[in-house]
């Protein structure tokens, strides 16, 4: 079991960093379309690096630095890698501060995309909330009122991260939101290419956030999150080379992914105030729900055809 574990969580991560990355590649693929081979090249595998290693891997480090008390960058790098007892012991008593602030942002982007975004609607009761996107933000405010309110039972560190949450929630909302304009203009003659790779690289940094920390969902250990993420990220520099109009195909996977990422947040905010999920819960709901809106996108097509 201690073996099988970390298997399902790197699995886990990787479909997980995959499916909720699917928007990104779509505006990555379109884009890397109106450049140069060269630079296509150049962004695919610098950019992969960068994604990786600078994004997936840093800002894991930057989060343990910021919610353990106590740690400069030095002690916050050692023991993202560290196995020391007393290392994990201090990162898993500081789990609280980071779960709450990461469950925050993930039902607050599940909420958005039920209320507010444009959606094929994959389960029956989705057209009815998509006719209320205006109390998104009136709700949102209730479940941060709600959040701050239990939180501050256990400690005032908690309430401030679940208000964090909400911050990066909105900040990153606006980025993305823009992230359509913005590809448009990308599209247009006389815009030069590295001012479209630098444009990428943000929004792909923007959109990275999302598995992050979704990613401290399934596990606190930072080297899996970096190899899972990292697979997850190949994986989409590949389906941005020459398989997303195959992607599109499977309509309801993005339904998956936010699904998914509502169960991740609500199991974070859960855990954070100490009420045990198994390790093994978290990747098998995602195998399932993901694996569920994957069959009903095959189910679909065929009936389309």
């Amino acid at each position: 079991m201690s073996f099988f574990n970390p298997l399902l969580t790197i699995a886990g991560l990787c479909l997980f960093e995959t499916i909720c990355s699917i928007d990104n590649a779509i505006i990555n693929a379109e884009v890397l379309g109106t450049m140069q081979e060269r630079s296509r090249r150049w962004f695919l595998f610098w950019g992969l690096l960068f994604a990786v290693f600078f994004i997936r891997g840093v800002l894991p480090w930057v989060i343990v630095w910021a919610v353990v008390p106590g740690f400069g960058p030095v002690e916050a790098l050692t023991a993202t890698f560290s196995n020391d007892p007393s290392v994990v012991k201090a990162v898993e008593s500081s789990a609280p501060v980071l779960l709450i602030g990461g469950g925050t942002f993930l039902v607050l982007l599940f909420f958005h995309w039920l209320l507010v975004e444009p959606k094929n609607y994959g389960l029956r009761f989705e057209p009815f909330f998509s006719r209320y996107d205006l109390w998104f933000n009136a709700g949102a405010a209730l479940v941060l009122v709600v959040l701050v309110w239990l939180a501050l039972q256990k400690s005032s560190m908690m309430a401030f991260s679940a208000v964090l949450g909400s911050c990066v929630f909105f900040i990153t909302s606006g980025f993305k939101q823009n992230a359509e304009d913005q590809e448009r203009r990308l599209m247009k003659k006389g815009l030069s290419d590295f001012s479209k790779i630098v444009y990428l690289e943000i929004i792909d940094a923007t959109f990275s956030i999302d598995g992050v920390l979704g990613a401290f969902a399934f596990t606190l250990s930072v080297p899996l999150i970096l190899l899972g993420n990292g697979l997850g990220a190949f994986i989409v520099r590949q389906l941005t080379v020459g398989n997303i109009d195959r992607i599109k195909k499977y309509r309801f996977l993005k339904n998956g992914a936010m699904y998914s990422i509502f169960g991740l947040g609500l199991i974070m905010i859960v855990d954070s105030f100490c009420v045990y999920v198994p390790q093994w819960v978290t990747p098998a709901s995602t195998f399932i729900i993901v694996g569920y809106f994957f069959v009903k996108s095959i189910v679909y097509n065929t009936r389309e055809t």
